[in-house]
């Protein structure tokens, strides 16, 4: 079983050597609260019909502590809200990511819970359409599906492929090892011969 702490330990800068742009969600999900803690874990997927937030309010009750629960919803209606929030952590569920929006912002951040959606509105969805939970979704531009490994901070974040998770850990981990051994000025000496060789070669 795949260690969530270990993955939550790298940025999401650090899986950028691991896999393709593909598996970046789009920059304009993001922390709604200032520095959030960078999370990690499974995904499970949540697909909402159009001005619907029902199977979000179901998903927070279905999910297993240190999901992070991943959401394609309506933008013009809030997901979520306050006390949804509130219930999610109550439970373990380690955040979420939303491409859509939520609502009670003040609340969210006051009990620091993490979210990474587009923005906030005040109005809500409403409770009417069902939808299969963790079932493959685009979130963001990313294909997620439940189970894939999702790494958020300030930074971005990742949806590392589950059948991938391991390796992509080793790629990320080695290059913050390298990162960390090196000095700004071995790093400055790499960098300005690298742009030499490189422009060199394009005049």
């Amino acid at each position: 079983m795949l260690d969530m702490n270990l993955f939550k330990q790298i940025s999401p800068c650090e899986y950028a050597d691991a896999l393709p742009r593909e598996q970046f969600i789009d920059y304009s999900i993001s922390s709604l609260w200032p520095q959030p803690p960078r999370i990690a874990g499974p995904a499970f997927t949540v697909f909402c019909q159009p001005g619907d937030h029902l199977m979000l309010h179901a998903a927070i009750y279905e999910a297993s502590p240190g999901d992070i629960i991943v959401v394609k919803s309506d933008p013009q209606f809030a997901a979520a809200g306050g006390n949804v929030c509130a219930i999610a952590k109550e439970r373990g569920i380690a955040g979420f990511v939303i491409d859509g929006v939520i609502r009670d912002l003040a609340e969210t951040r006051d009990i620091q819970f993490p979210v990474f959606a587009r923005g906030v509105i005040p109005f809500p969805g409403s409770k009417k359409a069902y939808s299969p939970l963790n079932q493959t979704i685009e979130c963001g531009g990313v294909t997620v599906n439940p189970g894939d490994i999702i790494i958020a901070d300030e930074e971005g974040i990742a949806v590392v492929p589950k059948d991938q998770a391991e390796s992509a850990y080793e790629i990320a981990k080695a290059r913050t090892d390298k990162d960390a051994q090196t000095t700004l000025q071995q790093w400055q000496d790499n960098h300005k011969r690298n742009i030499d060789n490189i422009i060199s070669k394009l005049k």
